[in-house]
Order: structure tokens, then C-alpha cells, then sequence
């Protein structure tokens, strides 16, 4: 069994550029992987829930690729089985250019960034679009109550292969709600020594 990913991305191409800088042999497991990586685990799917952005990539009828942004609270990007993932596309600049291709292309690519822990997740998969007014249960399921944005349809990806890429050059970066986080202790150590120097100042 191989990886499902090598199986997409090692192309003839590919395998000819892996020889030709001497990383074919290492690369060549991926073809004899016992986990075929198509089926979404636990890990996965804790990782997807806790991100509140992704970039995916879609290509146009000219052979272009697209790559976009899609920002939402954490866990808009949800995890509907182990094959399946479903986000609200939310109305943007009305350019549809990611929507236009898929129409055209069902193919899609997600990376998904953790830049503090420097991790990275890619999903390999095949869209479904659905359209607000045609299926109203399903984006229900998809919307996220607490943020005030525009649904005009449904994403529905069926996952054909994952991988998770090593850290090397991922620069770590931060929220603003993550650096608040991580300050917290020392605000409230700060505020508990002026509170003590004002009381010696009497």
C-alpha cells in the first residue's frame, strides 16, 4: 500500500527530480507506507479544530493555480467524518475565483500552519459545493454561531490524502490572543508589585 499523498504528488516528474538531487530512495517509502493516510485520525482531526485560517489551492481552466486565503474562528474548518471536511465559504471581494475554478476543477490542496508549535498539515482532496438555499441542514452544520459573517455556500472536501511536513523553516508567529495568553501571568505579577509598592508608599 502507498501513501495516498505519493501516490497524487510523485508524478514521473517528481521522481525524476528526486533522483536527480538524491532524495528518490528516501522518498521511495512513501510507495510502501502501511498507512495509506486518506482516513483522518484523532490527531487530525484536533489539529483542523484548533485552526482559525488556512491556505488552499485551486486551478483554473488555463492551468493556472490559485492559492487563497480562508481566515474564520478556530474550528471553522470542521471535521465531518474521517474522510470528510466542511467549512462556510463566507462572502468576500465577489471575485469567485476559487469557486470558479472548482466548478471547472474539483481538485483542491490545503496547507493548514500551527506557526508557535511549527507544525504543518496538507490535505489532498476533491470538492463538492453546496449552495445555501439547496441544502439548509448541512450549512447549519457548517456555520459558526458566534461570527457575524455573510454564508453564501457550502465547502465540502473529501479527503483523498493527508501528510504532515517537517518544521524546518517554519518561523514561528503569534496571535495577539496567543500573546495575550502567554503575557497573562506576568500582567498579573506586574499589576500584584505595584499593588505592593503602592502600599509601602502608603
Amino acid at each position: 500500500m502507498a501513501a495516498a499523498f505519493a501516490e497524487i504528488t510523485f508524478t514521473p516528474s517528481v521522481k525524476a527530480a528526486q533522483s536527480a538531487y538524491g532524495s528518490r530512495e528516501k522518498n521511495s517509502r512513501f510507495e510502501s507506507a502501511e498507512d495509506a493516510r486518506n482516513r483522518l485520525t484523532e490527531n487530525e482531526a484536533e489539529f483542523i479544530a484548533g485552526r482559525d485560517s488556512f491556505y488552499q489551492a485551486t486551478v483554473s481552466e488555463s492551468g493556472w493555480p490559485y492559492v487563497q486565503h480562508r481566515g474564520g474562528p478556530p474550528g471553522f474548518l470542521k471535521v465531518l467524518d474521517e474522510r470528510t471536511l466542511g467549512f462556510a465559504d463566507f462572502r468576500g471581494n465577489l471575485q469567485y475565483l476559487s469557486v470558479g475554478n472548482l466548478n471547472a476543477n474539483d481538485r483542491i490542496a490545503l496547507i493548514l500552519m500551527d506557526y508557535p508549535n511549527r507544525r504543518r498539515l496538507k490535505i489532498w482532496g476533491r470538492v463538492r459545493i453546496v449552495r445555501a438555499s439547496e441544502a439548509s441542514e448541512l450549512i447549519a452544520q457548517l456555520e459558526v454561531p458566534s461570527y457575524r459573517a455573510h454564508v453564501e455556500r457550502g465547502i465540502i472536501i473529501h479527503v483523498e490524502a493527508y501528510d504532515w511536513n517537517c518544521p524546518q523553516h517554519i518561523t514561528q508567529r503569534y496571535t495577539q490572543a496567543e500573546i495575550d495568553n502567554l503575557i497573562a501571568p506576568l500582567v498579573t505579577e506586574i499589576r500584584s508589585l505595584k499593588a505592593q509598592l503602592a502600599a509601602v508608599r502608603g
